[in-house]
């Protein structure tokens, strides 16, 4: 009778602990379900592109944190060649240390992107960049408000005495390049630079804390299916080398000569030969760039043009030197008394440049000239201490020599890790003995790029003359003194860092 009554309580035990196990792999199936859905949204989604016809091209979830994968998703004609990316936005920390730096490749920053994109480096449609510089410096003259250190504007509302200390934000960089098909690219980039800006006031003025599009272009060209390229926007114009071995000071010649202008570049870049035909719009364009139009400074007909040739040859397997020469149909020195900035002209004055540089195992070296064709006419000006005599016009000139010794780690855009940098550069603006006569400056320089996109870097900065170019021969004060002088002095000890993304 017990065993008889055992068995069906038995078997109803059993059942109970039967449905106890079913429910438990039930739950722990769905709490499985619900940790992967958990796990897949924390992944990143990226932004659906419309294709051709209108409908959003479809996108797998990201199954990376960083955005990458190795499986080509289907994305219509958005394909990018190189590392497939499967995130819309990207950066490339060394490329937009590249684009930003204002030392480097001046004037050739197209050229490079197209190097960039060709080498399947930017593996988004859209690569942000950014970058900022932040310099501590301390700056002595030997003459009261005067003081000759050309990256900063020499006036006397940020200066006073002979003594100056600063702990600033000299300038900050935002860009994006879009890669918006096969070809065709896109740039804009956004400064902030209080210490060179055109703006009245001292540093800390509204009118110096402006942001600006500082460039920016619609290109075509794609360099593995063509050696040719062109643009549109507002960009450097293709005149003279204006690169410099210091790791911040740019060199007397970009002061005197690197334009910024609207206009348009054709450029042919093929086994070393880099040729560059650039139209430039007329008037008194952003900088150096300058041709009359109906004897007004309105920028209102494209008369104005620059050509720029140069080649590079490897002469060794640690050893290569490149060779350049440019022509501008209309500088900035064509003004007449009193010279201004952006001031109209009567007619233009051309100018020349010529230009070198050489690698040589760790060793970088460079070298250039550049002077207008005609004399400038704002330099012929009576001495003001003397009435019968008269300081006659001269040509403007610029020369710029230096090398650079790296060692240590190699980044990219063969960028050393540690660099010693020596240069010497002079602008000539006056007859001899004029107050304006010349403007020199040498630069000894020490960078350290603990990784390829931030430099710490120091500087000692020579400046013999004190050579403004706003009245840079008179005219702004009584008796038509200049506030040019020769006799000035500026020494500059400076740290800073430069860092990009």
């Amino acid at each position: 009778m017990v065993a008889a009554i055992a068995g069906p309580a038995a078997a109803q035990d059993a059942s109970a602990l039967a449905a106890i196990e079913a429910r438990l792999e039930r739950l722990e199936a769905e709490n499985a379900r619900l940790r992967g859905e958990v796990e897949a949204l924390r992944q990143p989604i990226a932004v659906q592109p419309r294709q051709a016809d209108g409908t959003a091209a479809q996108y797998d979830r990201l199954p990376e944190v960083d955005g990458t994968r190795d499986t080509v998703a289907e994305r219509g004609d958005n394909t990018i060649q190189g590392r497939e990316s499967t995130a819309l936005v990207g950066i490339d920390p060394e490329y937009g240390y590249a684009m930003l730096d204002h030392a480097e490749r001046t004037n050739s920053k197209p050229l490079y992107q197209l190097q960039a994109i060709a080498a399947e480096r930017l593996s988004n449609p859209v690569t942000l960049s950014g970058g900022v510089t932040a310099l501590a410096n301390l700056q002595l003259s030997n003459v009261d408000n005067n003081f000759g250190y050309l990256t900063r504007h020499p006036t006397g509302a940020n200066q006073s005495g002979k003594r100056v200390s600063e702990i600033v934000l000299h300038s900050a960089q935002l860009a994006v390049t879009a890669q918006l098909t096969d070809g065709i690219t896109g740039y804009a980039e956004f400064l902030y630079d209080p210490q060179q800006s055109f703006g009245a006031g001292t540093i800390t003025s509204l009118t110096r804390n402006q942001i600006q599009l500082r460039r920016g272009w619609i290109m075509v060209g794609d360099l593995q299916k063509a050696p040719v390229y062109a643009l549109i926007g507002k960009m450097d114009v293709p005149f003279g080398l204006n690169d410099t071995v210091s790791p911040f000071t740019n060199s007397t010649n970009w002061h005197a000569f690197a334009g910024l202008a609207y206009g348009g570049t054709v450029g042919l870049y093929t086994d070393g030969f880099h040729l560059r035909g650039m139209a430039v719009q007329g008037g008194a364009q952003f900088r150096a760039a300058n041709a009359p139009v109906n004897g007004t400074s309105i920028p209102s007909k494209v008369n104005n043009f620059a050509v720029d040739g140069n080649y590079t040859a490897k002469l060794s397997d640690f050893a290569s030197a490149t060779l350049g020469a440019s022509y501008i149909h209309g500088s900035a020195y064509c003004q007449d008394y009193p010279v201004a900035h952006f001031n109209s002209c009567q007619e233009n004055n051309p100018a020349w440049a010529a230009y070198g540089k050489a690698r040589i195992g760790d060793f970088d070296l460079l070298g250039e000239y550049a002077e207008t064709t005609k004399v400038w006419p704002g330099t012929r000006v009576p001495d003001p201490t003397n009435p019968l005599s008269v300081f006659e016009a001269v040509p403007a000139t610029a020369f710029t020599f230096g090398g650079r010794y790296g060692f240590g780690q190699e980044w990219a855009d063969a960028r050393r890790e540690f660099a010693l940098s020596a240069e010497f550069s002079r602008f000539t603006a006056g007859d001899e003995g004029a107050p304006w006569e010349t403007q020199s400056q040498f630069v000894a320089g020490l960078s350290w790029f603990p990784v390829g996109n931030v430099n710490l870097f120091g500087e000692y900065v020579l400046a013999e003359g004190f050579v403004p170019l706003n009245f840079l021969s008179g005219g702004n004060l009584p008796g038509g003194a200049t506030v040019s002088r020769q006799d000035v002095n500026t020494n500059v000890f400076l740290l800073g860092i430069q860092g990009s993304f």
